[in-house]
């Protein structure tokens, strides 16, 4: 009985090995120990029929089947895939523990695979250009000043995205991050925004990009009355937008306030006044955010000129330290400053006009009733920047306090 072993090494050689030399190209190729070799034409001419191929698959399988996969896969993992039982075999056996001392050099990070960098040929849908395509809240401690001369360490989250042309695949999205940390131990302010933006649409060769920065920042604020004092915290999200070249910087800011039905308060004192009856208004928590542009040809628009401009507008912002006195004091205040949502809207407006550290803006404003069970809300705009036909239909949801 001849070596079964042996004739399935000679049939797979002239079977495998003739075919890959095959799909070479005529002339020298490294054997091999490194050393040239000349392919012959008579060697290429060699013609195995169908029974060749059904033989030697017999033999294969025979031999397969008396031996262990382990050494299958020494002669050749992808005979496996020929052997009944075993076309999805993972052998050689994998490494299954962690490789600690593995090092990566240059070599080795070349050889790796970056499908997003691959060719347009990859693109899956329209060959169109994105707008933004990016990373969103990615969060890291930032400095940022004060209007005092002081600086305050935030956790603030981080969006950061860049245009796509429309023949690229992808991007690199850990660039973004990269590159924003290279900045991360600046006190930051636009300046340093711009300069890591400039970063990394160098870094991901794109013409249009953004980033957004959200935090909640801390002002010390007096009760009405009592003298006590404490922290009131402020919503805020810098933004910086680059398109066709030109550059905005946008600040956006969430006041929280209480707002007194007018209509309520009226029926209420008619109840009193005819009819001796004891009536209370209506009031709600209360959500405006404030979009404004800022105009760069100014002095600073720091985060507490914008609060200070909104408490000029509404008075009746929802307090933090209370005793009896502040709590009276507070429903006097309301009393005196009733406001339906189109009010509070235009009252924002008339003090943003009146900033010349603020060209464009937009106000929304959302009153989430006690006596309904729907909120009412209102959109002013003026300029360019934020007028818009089409509303996100979860915008007003995130006009929601929750404290």
């Amino acid at each position: 009985m001849t070596d079964l072993k042996s004739d399935v090494l000679r049939i797979y050689e002239e079977m495998v090995g003739n075919a890959k030399r095959a799909t070479n190209q005529i002339g020298e190729q490294p054997d091999a120990g490194g050393q040239a070799m000349n392919m012959h034409t008579s060697q290429l001419n060699d013609t195995l029929s169908r029974e060749d191929a059904e033989a030697a698959l017999a033999v294969l399988r025979r031999w397969a089947s008396a031996v262990s996969a382990e050494e299958v896969a020494t002669l050749d993992p992808l005979v496996s895939r020929l052997i009944p039982g075993q076309e999805v075999s993972n052998y050689p056996a994998l490494a299954r523990a962690y490789p600690d001392a593995f090092e990566v050099d240059d070599a080795y990070k070349a050889s790796m695979p970056d499908l997003q960098n691959g060719p347009s040929s990859l693109i899956k849908g329209a060959k169109q250009q994105i707008q933004h395509v990016g990373i969103s809240n990615f969060r890291l401690p930032i400095r940022f000043h004060t209007r005092d001369g002081g600086d305050l360490t935030l956790e603030t989250s981080v969006t950061g995205t860049v245009s796509l042309d429309a023949e690229k695949k992808g991007i690199n999205m850990s660039r973004i991050m990269r590159t924003f940390y290279k900045h991360a131990e600046e006190t930051f302010s636009f300046d340093v925004i711009e300069r890591a933006l400039d970063a990394y649409k160098t870094d991901l060769e794109s013409f249009d990009a953004r980033i957004q920065m959200r935090f909640s920042f801390p002002m010390k604020v007096e009760s009405l009355r009592s003298g006590l004092s404490g922290y009131q915290y402020y919503d805020i999200a810098l933004e910086l937008v680059e398109s066709a070249g030109v550059r905005k910087q946008i600040i956006h800011l969430d006041y929280v306030y209480s707002s007194t039905c007018p209509c309520s308060l009226e029926l209420s004192e008619h109840a009193r006044q005819f009819r001796g009856q004891l009536a209370t208004p209506h009031s709600q928590r209360s959500v405006a955010r404030l979009s404004v542009l800022v105009d760069q040809t100014q002095s600073c628009l720091w985060f507490e000129d914008l609060i200070d401009r909104a408490r000029l507008a509404v008075p009746t912002e929802t307090q933090v330290m209370v005793k009896r006195e502040d709590e009276q004091a507070f429903a006097e205040l309301n009393a005196a400053n009733p406001i339906f949502v189109e009010d509070a809207v235009r009252l924002f407006t008339e003090q943003l006009q009146a900033e010349n550290r603020v060209s464009d803006f937009r106000v929304i404003a959302s009153h989430q009733e006690s006596l309904h069970s729907h909120d009412a809300v209102s959109v002013l705009t003026e300029g360019e920047t934020f007028a818009s036909e089409s509303l996100d239909p979860k915008l007003f949801a995130t006009l929601f306090h929750v404290g």
